[in-house]
């Protein structure tokens, strides 16, 4: 008896164990994954199609080691604007520097601007918008009004005008970029409060004695967060954009900072000399990492609907 009793704790031993290993692991998630396609359907895929682009990339900006040997500041790494070729995956630039290594520690750059300026807009605009929906009067019509005029100017010019004032600098780079998305948080979250604040649960939570920071918290809150988390990836996309075009005119980071769209400018001048990969690679990089996040955010935008959810 004690044996048999030892043998089935042994193998629920090796199976808890084996569900740890990597190939069990896997299997979880393969399991998982099929599930719910069947569940989502082609939004599904659209969006484990954009976590795999952001991992791969957020994987390399981690640990640049695993994926080149090669100094992104490296005038050494090899001859003077090489193609492509075993040694070079995306050729040298015009300072020998090796491409791809500079592809590689650039997203470290372009990922942290473009993510910060987003947490920096959002933890902003996001109780702005609450306080501003809930409270009303004329603290909504001041906050409106100021987000309003900053609303009504092209984004990228917005930024141009903040990055030029403040000067190059991450720091100085990241508040021009998360600036001009406050008022989009801003409005989003104004805009669903206000609905919201005229459900009945929210009204009876009132009426029991409820203090306000409990009902926006507890009630208002909870309603909100879901669409802002797929404006949220999506506003990543957009600020990836939007750091890569200040970098290229020229008011983003300093030089000894490697970056997409400062690379890109710099491919720019070459390529009536057919040295196509300084502006090929840096351009596809941009364009891949905020295509995952876009993918993420419409992925998300069809699976937290309520409609969606409801069938």
């Amino acid at each position: 008896m004690n044996e048999t009793n030892d043998s089935k704790a042994a193998s629920r031993g090796d199976s808890g164990t084996r569900s740890y290993l990597p190939s069990g692991l896997f299997s979880r998630f393969f399991r998982w994954v099929s599930k719910n396609h069947k569940k989502y359907g082609a939004e599904w895929w659209i969006m484990i199609a954009g976590i795999l682009i952001i991992a791969t990339i957020v994987t390399s900006a981690l640990y640049p080691s695993l994926f080149t040997s090669f100094d992104p500041s490296d005038q050494n790494a090899g001859a003077q604007m090489a193609p492509p070729d075993g040694t070079h995956l995306f050729g040298t630039d015009n300072l020998s520097r090796d491409v791809f290594a500079r592809m590689i520690y650039g997203s470290r750059t372009i990922l942290g601007v473009a993510i910060l300026a987003a947490l920096v807009s959002s933890l902003v605009g996001i109780p702005l918008g609450l306080l501003s929906g809930f409270v009303g009067g004329w603290f909504d019509k001041i906050l409106s009004l100021v987000m309003d005029s900053l609303y009504s100017f092209p984004g990228l010019i917005l930024a141009i005008a903040f990055a030029a004032m403040l000067g190059p600098g991450v720091i100085n780079i990241t508040v021009a970029v998360a600036v001009i998305y406050i008022p989009t948080y801003f409005r989003l979250v104004r805009g669903q409060t206000l609905t919201i604040k005229e459900e009945l649960y929210v009204e009876a939570a009132g009426a029991i004695g409820a203090k306000r920071a409990t009902i926006l918290g507890r009630y208002v809150f909870p309603n909100v967060i879901a669409t802002v988390v797929v404006v949220f990836s999506l506003n990543i996309a957009d600020a990836i954009m939007t750091e890569a075009a200040l970098s290229y005119i020229g008011l983003g980071l300093s030089g000894g900072i490697p970056d997409w769209g400062m690379d890109l400018s710099m491919g720019k001048k070459f390529l009536p000399s057919g040295v196509w990969w300084m502006i090929t690679f840096p351009g596809v990089m941009i364009m891949t990492l905020a295509l995952g996040f876009t993918m993420l955010g419409e992925g998300l935008a069809e699976i937290l609907n309520p409609k969606l959810l409801e069938r």
